[in-house]
């Protein structure tokens, strides 16, 4: 009886300590930042924004997502008028490595793994040098399923939107619905 006793108490304790380790190792994503810059919390709920757009590159779909501000800011023809978006916009990509539809009855691709997420945020008070816009990039492990810090900081990604300063540095149009 005792030994019994005694099995069934390592096995209790044994399957608290997977389960609990299991608990214990998730990640909370919204710790996370990028050196100098962006953290993940500062676009808690980007999930459920409205999208912008969606792009494709030769391996991965990506959707373009703003918050309210961005949204409104794009309906009143910004920059297409040639204003600049205001402070506080923000915009997250979600980017998937893509694959083909096998059950579509034609030709189509869809997102499969997830691959990076992606944030860009106008703050002329922090970020002054890069005409008040932030860049964070945040890989996905799709092992661990746990995301990393892409990048040297919040300056990572402005060479390559200075290409379209005359769009406010950002590249994604508003198409109509």
């Amino acid at each position: 009886m005792r030994t019994r006793t005694i099995r069934t108490v390592l096995i209790a304790a044994a399957s608290l300590a997977v389960f609990g380790g299991v608990t214990l190792a998730q990640q909370d994503r919204y710790t996370l930042n990028v050196p100098d810059g962006l953290a993940f919390s500062d676009f808690k709920g980007y999930d459920s924004w409205e999208d912008v757009a969606v792009s494709e590159t030769e391996g991965s779909l990506k959707a373009i997502l703003g918050n309210p501000a961005m949204i409104r800011a794009y309906k009143e023809g910004i920059p297409d008028n040639g204003k600049p978006f205001p402070e506080g916009v923000k915009i997250a990509k979600i980017e998937w490595i893509k694959k083909k539809n096998a059950v579509s009855p034609y030709s189509v691709e869809i997102p499969d793994t997830l691959k990076t997420v992606s944030f860009i945020e106008k703050d002329s008070n922090r970020f002054p040098s890069t005409h008040g816009w932030a860049y964070a990039q945040f890989n996905y492990d799709t092992d661990s399923k746990t995301f990393k810090p892409a990048g040297t900081g919040s300056e990572c990604g402005y060479a390559c939107h200075s290409t379209v300063a005359s769009r406010d540095y950002i590249f994604t149009a508003y198409p109509p619905r």
